[in-house]
């Protein structure tokens, strides 16, 4: 290996000139990010770097890009990357922060971030994707490039399979996806089983009589009967499930009045529930309407409207696939740079692309910051964080690293 190449995998080195491009790139995504289903120049921007491979590809499920990357007989393997930003005002003081903004669905202006990472890991897919352009020699097979956009929604995924994804790209045997984390760089962490927990998001509205401030009595107070709500709702994880069953309900906005001197006839608030598995999460929802159905009615006010905002599906890791793809970490990173990874209370719709064709998959998470970040037992800022800085170099080199390594080990080798 030269002073000019950066080594990926053992035995497979690339040019110092494809990593300083792929940089450049993952710094162009991050300082211009997309709401979730508003992804449109960066679907372009995938578009070109794939027809600039020779990589023929396809729009799924809106702003969804699938590019299709064969070379001979072989497995057939998918690998996801997610492309949307989230609403966020980023404070992590680089060079190429992101300044641009988005429209909310309510027409509301907010500022945009690549707060989750998912720039990273178009940057790595997209990586993959030119390594194997340049080195037939060293794979045979299929992989379907998927860049899905809408996760932070959990449309996005759901987007693509309505959008017949299976019947319109080749049919996978094994679904692969990654994302980045608050850890060192060279690391993976992963898990057989759930990888991630289900969740839920509501929106709901109860309605009172407004009233004169002065006159309560001629009121039904939907802020008094949304506020009991809101305490009640906390009884459900501490009271209604067992101390060891990991769930979370969180009330994440709350929305009342005009004036302080007005009792309005409404207010609206929103609920975000993680839970393991389905049986719990059918006790949950069910207590939540419970609780929102039973205060109304101690309130004298009408049945509340519930409206579903998001569901995440479960996300399984393959048990068999899991343990291979383990031991391949493991040779490709180093002694040291596999861990398992605990069962986090983030959610994913990657779940999805595997299950609507009953076929395997595998995720995992890699890190990309400075080592020294965590000494003492600290942690830098997480995903979703305004000051989320993975470092940028390591972004690129370790998700192109631990996504190549799986890729080529599931697929055929000459």
């Amino acid at each position: 290996m030269t002073a000019a190449e950066v080594a990926l995998l053992p035995g497979l080195s690339v040019s110092e000139e494809l990593v300083a491009e792929q940089l450049a790139l993952y710094r162009h995504l991050h300082a211009h990010p997309e709401l979730s289903s508003q992804e449109h120049a960066t679907a372009a921007l995938i578009e070109e770097r794939l027809a600039a491979l020779g990589i023929a590809s396809f729009r799924s499920g809106g702003t969804g890009v699938v590019g299709v990357l064969s070379n001979g007989e072989g497995p057939v393997i998918a690998f996801r990357a997610d492309t949307d930003g989230l609403p966020i005002a980023e404070e992590t003081g680089l060079s190429y922060a992101s300044t641009d903004a988005g429209v909310l669905s309510n027409g509301d202006t907010v500022p945009v971030m690549h707060g989750c990472g998912h720039d990273t890991h178009i940057a790595a897919l997209l990586g993959v994707a030119r390594v194997l352009v340049e080195r037939p020699a060293i794979w045979r097979g299929t992989l379907v490039l998927l860049f899905q956009p809408a996760e932070e929604t959990a449309a996005g995924a759901k987007a693509m399979i309505a959008d017949d994804l299976w019947e319109r790209a080749p049919r996978p045997e094994l679904v692969l996806a990654q994302h980045v984390m608050p850890a060192p760089a060279g690391t993976v962490m992963l898990r057989s089983g759930a990888m991630a927990s289900l969740a839920d998001s509501w929106r709901i509205t109860v309605h009172g009589e407004q009233a004169h401030g002065s006159q309560p009595e001629r009121s039904i107070d939907p802020i008094v009967l949304a506020a009991a709500i809101v305490i009640r709702l906390q009884t459900i994880v501490s009271r209604e499930l067992a101390p060891s069953t990991p769930a979370v309900v969180t009330v994440g906005t709350f929305h009342a009045g005009l004036k302080e001197n007005i009792i309005p006839d409404r207010a609206e608030f929103t609920v975000n529930v993680r839970t393991p598995d389905e049986d719990v999460r059918a006790v949950v929802l069910a207590a939540i309407r419970r609780i929102v159905s039973a205060e109304a009615a101690a309130s004298r006010a009408p049945e509340p409207d519930i409206e579903e905002l998001n569901s995440f599906p479960r996300l399984v890791n393959d048990a068999a696939h899991t343990e291979r793809l383990t031991r391949v970490f493991a040779a490709a990173l180093g002694e040291g740079s596999v861990s398992v990874a605990p069962l986090g209370m983030g959610s994913e719709d990657a779940g999805w692309l595997a299950d609507a064709i009953g076929v395997p998959g595998v995720f995992w998470g890699f890190g990309a910051f400075d080592a020294e970040l965590f000494a003492d037992g600290a942690v830098p800022a997480g995903n979703h964080s305004p000051f989320f800085a993975p470092d940028d170099r390591s972004a690129v080199v370790t998700g192109l690293s631990a996504a190549l390594a799986a890729v080529l080990a599931s697929l055929g080798a000459d």
